[in-house]
C-alpha cells in the first residue's frame, strides 16, 4: 500500500493479536496518514502473510522459530524482508526509520520490544499493561532519560492518561479503576481479596 511522504512510520509488535489487528484497522481507515514499516507476529503466520500483502511493510517478523517452516520469503510481497525470532522483534522496535512503535504483545513477552523502543527514544503506543506491572518504574524512568514518549492505548490505562491530561494533577486525590474484564471478571469480592500480583 503506497503511502505519501510525511506519513507517520509505524512498527506493529503483535500485529496478529487483538491490539495489532485493531491498530491495523485504524491504519486502513486513515491510510494516507500512516506507513507500516514493520509487522511482528508470534506464530500466526497465515495472518501475518495476509497483513504483509495488504500493508506492504519493509519488514515482517515471525517470533516463533517453530513456525519458520510454514512461512518463507516466497510468501511475502516483493520488497518485504522476512526474519524470525524474538531478537528480530526487538530490532524492529528500534529501527531508525520507525517513529511510533505499537506494543501489542501480551504478557511479560511484550517487555522486550517495549524496552527496545524506549531505548531507541521512540513514541511508544503501549497496550501491554503487564509491562507496567513488571517494570513500570524502570520503563518510565528510561523513557524520560531517552526522550521516548509513552502513550497508553489500552482502554483502562488510556482512560487514566486522558483524565490526567484534562486537568491538573493536583486536583486528583486518588484514582479508582474498575475492572472491565480479565481473569477475575466473575470473581466475588472475597475471592478478589486473595489475588496476588503473580496471578494478575
Amino acid at each position: 500500500m503506497p503511502q505519501p511522504d510525511g506519513a507517520s512510520r509505524i512498527a506493529v509488535l503483535g500485529s496478529t493479536g487483538s491490539i495489532g489487528t485493531s491498530c491495523l484497522e485504524v491504519v486502513r481507515a486513515l491510510a494516507p496518514r500512516f506507513q507500516v514499516e514493520a509487522l511482528c507476529a508470534g506464530s500466526r503466520w497465515e495472518l501475518l502473510k495476509q497483513q504483509a500483502w495488504e500493508f506492504r511493510p519493509r519488514r515482517a517478523v515471525l517470533a516463533d522459530q517453530k513456525a519458520r517452516s510454514s512461512l518463507n520469503r516466497c510468501h511475502m510481497p516483493e520488497g518485504t524482508e522476512l526474519s524470525f525470532g524474538p531478537d528480530e522483534v526487538e530490532r524492529m522496535a528500534s529501527l531508525p526509520e520507525v517513529e511510533t512503535v505499537v506494543c501489542g504483545i501480551v504478557g511479560a513477552a511484550g517487555l522486550r520490544g517495549t524496552w527496545a523502543a524506549v531505548e531507541a527514544g521512540k513514541r511508544v503506543a503501549l497496550a501491554n499493561k503487564e509491562t507496567l506491572v513488571v517494570a513500570g518504574p524502570l520503563v518510565v524512568e528510561r523513557a524520560r532519560e531517552r526522550g521516548a514518549e509513552l502513550i497508553p492505548v489500552d482502554s483502562e490505562h488510556s482512560a487514566i492518561f486522558q483524565a490526567l491530561r484534562s486537568g491538573s494533577r493536583s486536583e486528583v486525590k486518588r484514582i479508582v479503576l474498575t475492572a472491565s474484564g480479565g481473569p477475575f471478571r466473575n470473581w466475588t469480592r472475597q475471592q478478589l481479596e486473595q489475588v496476588t500480583p503473580e496471578q494478575a
